[in-house]
């Protein structure tokens, strides 16, 4: 917790100087938005099926996380937070649900995560090994192919619930 309240801290004093903020401010809440990332996180999965189809492998962790992270920054929406920082959103994503102020899957949210110590891996390692290292065609990928496409289409499905429920969610006190 006291992590997330330092991204809302920074965010507040960033802005109050003048700069763009680097964690997570407090804006209006937007329906439009949060459906606006949801569509692209439907784009992303059909942006895999056609890398697959090229045959640039290396693409696809990238718009597997960007799926992932898209639903997200949906949720985040709904509970009127704008947020410059991967690391701040997936805090926020898992505080959310470990308070149940959201249903959400523990896997989605630790794939968004990022991680310091190296034995963690997340997608956002995986998105950064694939898009920098040298490699087109990359076997551990066709391999989770399947398995990574399902787990996009479920993240989307429960982020799409949360998007359209008619419950207004509130940022808590205790994060501001």
């Amino acid at each position: 917790m006291k992590e997330i309240r330092e991204c809302f801290e920074s965010a507040r004093k960033d802005e109050a100087k003048g700069k763009k903020h680097k964690g997570l401010l407090i804006v209006e809440p937007s329906q439009k938005k949060a459906e606006g990332y949801l569509d692209k996180a439907r784009d992303s999965l059909r942006f895999c099926e056609i890398y697959k189809n090229a045959g640039a492998d290396y693409k696809i962790p990238e718009e597997w996380y960007y799926s992932l992270y898209y639903c997200a920054l949906a949720i985040l929406c709904k509970f009127g937070i704008e947020t410059r920082s991967q690391r701040c959103t997936a805090l926020f994503v898992k505080y959310a649900k470990e308070k149940e102020l959201i249903e959400y899957d523990d896997e989605f949210i630790k794939k968004i995560m990022v991680y310091k110590e190296k034995e963690n891996k997340s997608a956002v390692d995986e998105r950064e090994e694939a898009r920098y290292g040298p490699s087109i065609k990359i076997k551990e990928v066709e391999k989770q192919y399947a398995e990574m496409m399902d787990l996009c289409k479920r993240a989307i499905s429960q982020a799409q619930d949360i998007v359209l429920l008619e419950k207004k969610f509130e940022v808590p006190k205790e994060l501001l």
